[in-house]
């Protein structure tokens, strides 16, 4: 395995963060082309980098993980890997924000759950979120969702960086 580091905070601005993040998630995916050893390992990533930011020390990240589409049902979501406490197993499709992005395949970026209609309160903690959908060759092969302590915690800078970071892991992974 590569030795990756850590991200050096040095008032890094988002954009640039979320540069050096992919270029971890680059390096932990390149050689690897596993699904589920490069899911684990770039939800260990995101988990451990969002929280040693500045700029998320005032919104701490309780979850970051994916949920993919199940391969019995494929309206519906499953569990992935995940950094974070015990979730949710199943997710519909349409249901939640995990469940409105995989139904729409539209990143969602939602500042204060509570609001969200549909909200599924895996984690009583969260209190905003963002859901990334990957897709393949056009298909919906799961999400990656990341949630926040505080409102507010993320925004389009954040949509950028992340839709930018799962189609690293997209891209490198073999989904079949």
């Amino acid at each position: 395995m590569k030795d990756i580091g850590t991200i050096e905070q040095a008032d890094l601005a988002k954009p640039e963060f979320y540069n050096l993040l992919a270029q971890q998630i680059f390096a932990i995916t390149e050689d690897q082309t596993f699904w589920v050893t490069n899911l684990a390992n770039a939800s260990a990533v995101i988990f451990h980098e969002l929280n040693s930011l500045d700029f998320f020390q005032q919104k701490p990240i309780n979850w970051a993980g994916f949920y993919l589409v199940d391969p019995k049902n494929d309206q519906k979501l499953i569990l992935g890997p995940f950094q974070g406490k015990v979730a949710c197993t199943e997710i519909v499709f349409g249901k939640g924000v995990c469940g409105a992005a995989a139904a729409t395949r539209e990143t969602q970026v939602v500042r204060d759950v509570h609001q969200f209609p549909g909200h599924i309160a895996c984690d009583s903690a969260s209190n905003s979120e963002i859901v990334v959908p990957l897709v393949v060759n056009n298909k919906l092969v799961g999400v990656l969702d990341i949630d926040c302590q505080e409102k507010e915690g993320f925004d389009q800078q954040d949509k950028v960086g992340l839709e930018k970071i799962c189609q690293i892991i997209v891209d490198h992974c073999s989904w079949e």
